[in-house]
């Protein structure tokens, strides 16, 4: 690290930037997998900080990189709302699809064929899809904190926050909690305070259990130290189902109007989808935290690249395949990690020094339990505002762009389906430049894909 101008304490205070940042996957992949209720929070607590430490530390071994990994957001909410709660797939046959997007990337990557699939989408639907994951996690926050509810006259409204009408106290405070929680995270991140969206879940947590729940009865007896118990969750909850349940789709089959056929149509469909939105992510973050750094390099043809990309995404895609393993969904670079490369971070020490912090957070399970989902939605929110920041490279006045780009970030959160976003960009950018006469420009592996 001393020949690219760093030294140990910078690459450590970057390392655990990057961990203060990131920190609160901990608890919203865990509480957003407890949704589906074969699978207990305490069980993916472990199984999230498993996968970032395993993660993160082959990203700092195989490309000396500082940059850290943890399951994706965007792609955790269509494996537990989309392939699960309204495909009606299992938690183990949705790790399935997250091993076979792991092994076909570990084969792509190898051949190179990975950065090929990924230059033949159109750059709109590219810029799009971030906006769409943005809008579609920004909705599901709004959920779990309740502020906006079923409704069966528009499909959904916002609660009632009217303590002179319908609204209570003990019903308008936990949607308030929400409110300071998102609004703490904005100003300190405004301030440039590293950890704000951790610190804004803290915040919020505090808030509730003083006013909503009162700090006895609320915290005090809900809370219960057994340090073995998330650990034995782990091992009889997810570890290992993928081979041990995941393969089996009978429940699937056996559910009315499922057929052989269809199965083997979402299947491909869905493990695409899976494909896809890994290559993105990782894409985009890898260079856009490189950048942000001044890491980037000039190649052969004086173009800027990422340095050591080939090794960054094989360690991306061993993860995937070894957070399948764990238990969740696809592990992928955060571009939280922006945030250590920053604060001063050029190689894999710092990638180190984040998984060790994550390793430490591996035994305050008991503790992340006890926060409630009006606090870590805000953060669910807040990461969605992060993520709009790409439709400012989309040109809204060309016709053939603005219409692919907006229905790729309309239906994604509209459908509650990342991969029918992607699909109605990808079909309506072709059909559009086809007869519109720009026809060449429409690339062969884009015509292959769509």
């Amino acid at each position: 690290y001393t020949k690219m101008g760093s030294s140990t304490k910078a690459e450590i205070i970057a390392g655990l930037t990057t961990f203060l940042a990131m920190a609160y996957i901990l608890v919203v992949n865990a509480g957003m997998f407890a949704t589906l209720s074969v699978v207990s929070f305490d069980a993916m607590y472990v199984t999230t900080a498993l996968s970032a430490i395993i993660g993160t530390v082959l990203m700092g071994l195989l490309s000396n990189l500082p940059l850290a990994q943890a399951p994706g957001m965007g792609i955790n909410a269509f494996f537990v709302y989309t392939v699960c709660l309204t495909l009606g797939f299992s938690y183990a046959n949705a790790l399935v699809f997250v091993l076979i997007d792991g092994l076909v990337f570990v084969l792509l990557t190898a051949t190179g064929l990975r950065k090929i699939i990924f230059d033949a989408v159109p750059p709109v639907v590219k810029a799009a899809i971030p906006a769409g994951i943005g809008l579609f996690i920004a909705f599901l926050g709004l959920q779990d904190a309740k502020i906006v509810i079923p409704s069966a006259s528009t499909g959904v409204t916002l609660a009632s926050f009217n303590l002179l009408g319908d609204a209570s106290w003990a019903s308008v405070m936990p949607l308030l909690v929400a409110v300071f929680s998102l609004l703490l995270i904005a100003v300190l991140s405004y301030k440039k305070i590293r950890g704000a969206i951790l610190y804004g879940i803290l915040g919020g947590t505090a808030l509730y259990y003083f006013t909503v729940d009162g700090f006895y009865t609320g915290f005090a007896e809900n809370f219960s130290f057994n340090p073995l118990k998330p650990f034995t969750s782990f091992a009889t909850e997810s570890f290992g189902k993928v081979f041990t349940e995941g393969f089996d789709f009978s429940a699937y089959l056996n559910t009315d109007g499922h057929t052989v056929g269809g199965l083997v149509i979402l299947f491909i469909t869905t493990s695409l989808a899976f494909c896809m939105v890994d290559m993105f992510d990782t894409l985009g973050t890898l260079y856009g935290a490189c950048r942000g750094g001044n890491l980037l390099v000039k190649n052969d043809r004086g173009e800027l690249e990422v340095p050591n990309m080939n090794k960054a995404m094989m360690a991306d895609a061993l993860a995937t395949c070894t957070g399948s393993v764990l238990g969740t969904s696809t592990v992928t670079t955060f571009v939280e990690s922006s945030a250590g490369v920053a604060a001063g971070g050029k190689t894999g020490i710092t990638s180190l020094v984040t998984s060790g912090a994550f390793a430490v957070a591996l035994f305050f399970a008991p503790i992340a339990k006890l926060i409630p989902a009006y606090a870590y939605g805000a953060a669910l929110i807040y990461v969605g505002v992060l993520m709009m920041g790409s439709v400012k490279d989309i040109d809204w006045k060309d016709v053939s762009v603005s219409v692919p780009a907006f229905l790729t970030i309309a239906m994604i959160p509209f459908s509650y389906n990342i991969s029918y976003g992607i699909a109605f960009g990808l079909i309506s950018y072709v059909v559009i430049k086809l007869f519109s006469g720009k026809v060449k420009e429409i690339k062969a592996g884009t015509w292959v894909i769509t």
